[in-house]
């Protein structure tokens, strides 16, 4: 820890570098100003911000105006504040055909896929006691087995938990694998509404790839379907003689997601072609299945307040610029597979050497007032002690959260040092933190709104990560990337990540 006589020294140090007679414009972050933006930002009207959609562009068209009005400068493309990349999605096909007992099901409506399995089936029907499999021969017959939801509703807090039926069904998979059955087809009772909900999301979604560096997109596994089936479509008991006959196919689709990148200039010649990065990602759910009515997933704390935070820095660094000139990024398709910071990563739009420092945020504003986390503060995730001593003088300074390091262990179930858009850069070799007041009960869920946020707070978290930023972008010495960094994450007994 660094003496109270150097915090001292740092902070008049600081105090000189800015200019004699401009005080450090810090108070540009006003709470005011960012409950303003995050109402907005987080507003139904803005759908969720779900990546690779009009909602997403949308919000990234609010945020580029905003940036502009805070005086910052485009650093994207050809001019502009925007960075477009392409998403790469395969889905199961709302063409598929599927008939069971000679009645035909609509994909999407009547019958959704569990995985992405394409393939062709033709093969009779074994129709399981409930869903007793027991001593069945399914070698190349189809298994239809039917979910009997529980008498009382599973107490289930949170929606983002996995659907039981889909726990369920596994379960069963798992029973008949060595019979290698030509398909299953799981039976879902109307009074199973909200299971339903829960897996048909999946359809319109499916999955999602970026080709940043030449990877393959995503490709559809070929084997024995796995669907579910609404009873209601069925009318009526299965026959003896029943077969199952169905076409499974996939489409693929190219959708644009886009980073928003703004700066504002260095002051100083010989350091201005330096960068200090500001890193959020603006991207969220979408609009899904609904939960007690609600049905727009918002992403207030996840990532809006980050979002937010950084047009907050911006009006500060517009009003007095550091020596060192601040870069902003707003990731798209964070959500995705960290999409907009790993595409940024590949294709910077200054180079990667020239940033001194990546300060990313992920959810600033809820949780305990007092706490907030620092991630890649401790080994083996740090990969800059100078940036953490930084990070840690500015907290002293401005805003004296109790910083909770727990979550930076490896062992850590949530694995959380490697969900957020600091990662891609650390990875780089680029000095990096991750700002974050942690998980919540609304974490993915409709609940995730605006008037959960403590504002006040939040503003303290941004006025931390500026603080950071201010010193990094005045000091001479550029903090050094520390040689004994290594990724290390734990795995359990079976060899999966921890938190999965």
């Amino acid at each position: 820890m660094r003496s109270p006589a150097a915090a001292a020294l740092l902070v008049l140090t600081l105090a000189g570098t800015i200019g004699a007679g401009a005080p450090d414009p810090i108070d540009k972050i006003r709470e005011a100003d960012i409950k303003a933006d995050l109402f907005a930002l987080a507003g139904d009207a803005m759908r969720g911000r779900e990546a690779g959609t009009l909602d997403e562009l949308t919000a990234s068209a609010w945020i580029v105006e905003r940036a502009r009005a805070a005086g910052l400068q485009p650093a994207g493309d050809n001019g502009s504040y925007l960075q477009f990349f392409p998403i790469e999605r395969l889905r199961i096909s709302t063409t598929s055909t599927v008939a069971l007992d000679g009645k035909t099901f609509a994909m999407g409506r009547d019958v959704v896929p569990d995985a992405l399995i394409v393939g062709n089936v033709d093969a009779p029907v074994t129709v399981a006691d409930g869903d007793n499999v027991e001593g069945l021969n399914l070698k190349d017959r189809v298994l239809v087995v039917r979910y009997a939801p529980p008498e009382q509703p599973v107490q289930d807090a949170s929606p983002r938990t996995v659907a039981a039926i889909r726990t369920w069904l596994r379960g069963i998979e798992q029973k008949v694998r060595a019979s290698a059955p030509a398909a299953i087809v799981a039976i879902v009772p109307d009074a199973a509404q909200d299971q339903w909900n829960r897996v048909a999301i999946y359809l319109a979604r499916g999955s999602y790839a970026l080709n940043a560096d030449g990877t393959t997109a995503p490709v559809a596994t070929r084997g024995a379907p796995v669907l579910y089936l609404r009873e209601s479509a069925l009318g009526g008991p299965i026959t003896a003689d029943a077969r199952f006959v169905a076409a499974i196919t996939a489409d693929r689709f190219q959708y644009p997601s886009v980073n928003i990148v703004a700066k504002v200039p260095g002051r100083d010649p010989p350091l201005k072609d330096q960068y200090v990065l500001f890193s959020a990602h603006q991207d969220h759910d979408g609009v899904r299945y609904p939960v007690n009515g609600d049905d727009i997933w918002n992403g207030a704390d996840d990532n809006a307040t980050t979002a937010v935070a950084l047009l907050a820095i911006g009006r500060a660094f517009a009003a007095k610029p550091g020596k060192r000139s601040a870069l902003f990024v707003w990731h798209g398709a964070e959500e995705r597979g960290l999409m907009g910071s790993r595409w940024y990563v590949k294709h910077p739009k200054v180079p990667l050497a020239s940033i001194v420092a990546c300060l990313n945020g992920d959810m600033m504003g809820r949780n305990d007032p007092a706490t907030a986390a620092l991630l890649g503060a401790r080994p083996p995730h740090r990969n800059s002690p100078e940036l953490v001593q930084i990070a840690l003088d500015a907290n002293t300074r401005v805003s004296q959260f109790t910083v909770d390091s727990s979550w930076d262990d490896p062992s850590h179930r949530e694995g959380w040092y490697y969900r957020s858009d600091h990662l891609p850069y650390a990875r780089a070799g680029v000095p990096a933190l991750f700002f974050t007041t942690l998980l919540h009960a609304d974490y993915h869920t409709p609940f995730d709104n605006p008037d959960r946020i403590d504002v006040a707070k939040l503003t303290k978290m941004t006025r931390w990560m500026y603080a950071t930023g201010r010193t990094l972008a005045e000091t001479p010495k550029a903090p050094a990337v520390d040689p004994a960094f290594k990724l290390e994450r734990c795995r359990d007994s079976t060899g999966n990540y921890c938190g999965g």
